[in-house]
């Protein structure tokens, strides 16, 4: 069991800097086995000193969400970026991809003609600096077009100036119980369809982008030619319950005190409130998970009920409950959200403070 450091004050992000560089070694070792590139998503760290960590273990660039991820990264030294996403691009957004296109490769994500007719239109001379790569669904039904629709879209960003590059999707419905198999078989299925598609239409596709933590060591080679998972170098609740990690390879906690405590009665839980709640820990609790989060050396107590700033923790029978004042490691459900609530993260090694490291693309969201 690690402890907390002495220095911290609750509620607070750690980072395991040790468990954080075995998980990037693992992720890195495994897609290279399969000769695929590891593009990871930086949406889920936010912090250049991670984004530094995957590039020299071996990624070919970064995935990003937003034109304003993308900036903090290129400041910070990434020369390739995929906005993966299906931007809508007006003068404004043109100028900045310019700035970017300056210093990085840069490709953004499309889905349909009149998004990439408005992108030639604002990007003019620079649309041809800019590479596309059309979304495909593959069973996710967000954003993306269906196989047999690529072609069309990929055609109107040819003619508005920009470079089609290929294709990619986000195998969403695999962050389900039983589902990242069946997700990943979708993917390659989609991906390959639309691969082909735009090669018999005259495209040279050189790209063709999948995968999400739950999917990506399942992603097979033959079709894709790179991943992009992003949860993977922290681990979340979410990862725990569909046995995509094990507790052993959770790098982020947010470490929380007990504030109150409840033996229960006939009417009442046995229970404790802790002082992490949603303002730390994020609100996601997808349908099927067993709570708001886990904890990590607990794991048969559950996260019943948030509030923005109390976490309610039934406490199983059998066990002490934790005193006043103990201090308890949570696990998000959601590490993504629980980043991007704050504004910097304590990381640790060995269980001593060794840095703090600042969340630099925290509310860069356009």
């Amino acid at each position: 069991m690690s402890t907390i450091p002495a220095e911290i004050d609750t509620p607070d992000i750690l980072v395991d800097r040790d468990v954080l560089e075995r998980n990037i070694e693992r992720m890195a070792a495994a897609l290279r086995a399969k000769g695929l590139g590891l593009r990871p998503h930086a949406k889920t760290h936010k912090m250049p000193e991670v984004a530094a960590r995957q590039l020299a273990a071996g990624a070919v660039g970064l995935t990003v969400a937003t034109i304003g991820e993308a900036e903090v990264f290129a400041e910070h030294g990434a020369t390739d970026l995929f906005i993966a996403y299906p931007l809508w691009i007006g003068p404004r957004q043109a100028e900045r991809l310019r700035r970017l296109g300056a210093t990085a490769r840069i490709a953004i994500g499309t889905d349909s003609v009149e998004a990439a007719e408005a992108a030639g239109r604002h990007l003019g001379a620079s649309a041809a600096d800019i590479e596309v790569l059309v979304e495909i669904d593959s069973g996710h039904h967000r954003s993306g077009v269906r196989p047999e629709q690529a072609v069309a879209v990929a055609r109107a960003s040819a003619r508005a100036g920009l470079r089609v590059a290929g294709v990619f999707t986000f195998p969403g419905h695999g962050y389900a119980p039983g589902m990242p198999a069946k997700a990943a078989e979708e993917e390659q299925q989609a991906l390959g369809q639309a691969a082909d598609l735009l090669a018999a239409a005259g495209f040279e596709v050189t790209r063709v982008s999948g995968g999400s933590t739950p999917t990506a060591e399942l992603t097979g080679a033959s079709t894709a030619t790179e991943a992009r998972p992003g949860v993977y170098v922290f681990g979340d609740a979410q990862q725990l319950e569909l046995g995509r990690c094990r507790t052993a390879d959770i790098a982020l906690t947010v470490a929380a005190t007990v504030v109150s405590r409840h033996e229960g009665d006939d009417s009442t839980p046995r229970r404790l409130v802790l002082d992490a709640g949603s303002k730390v820990l994020g609100g996601d609790r997808p349908a099927w998970t067993t709570g708001f989060g886990r904890l990590m050396d607990h794991p048969d107590a559950r996260i019943t009920a948030l509030s923005e700033h109390h976490a309610t923790v039934v406490w199983p029978a059998g066990t002490d409950l934790p005193a006043l004042g103990a201090r308890l490691r949570v696990i998000p459900n959601h590490v993504c959200v629980a980043v991007n609530l704050v504004d910097d993260v304590a990381v640790v090694s060995g269980g001593e403070l060794v840095d703090r490291w600042r969340v630099a693309a925290r509310g860069r969201n356009a």
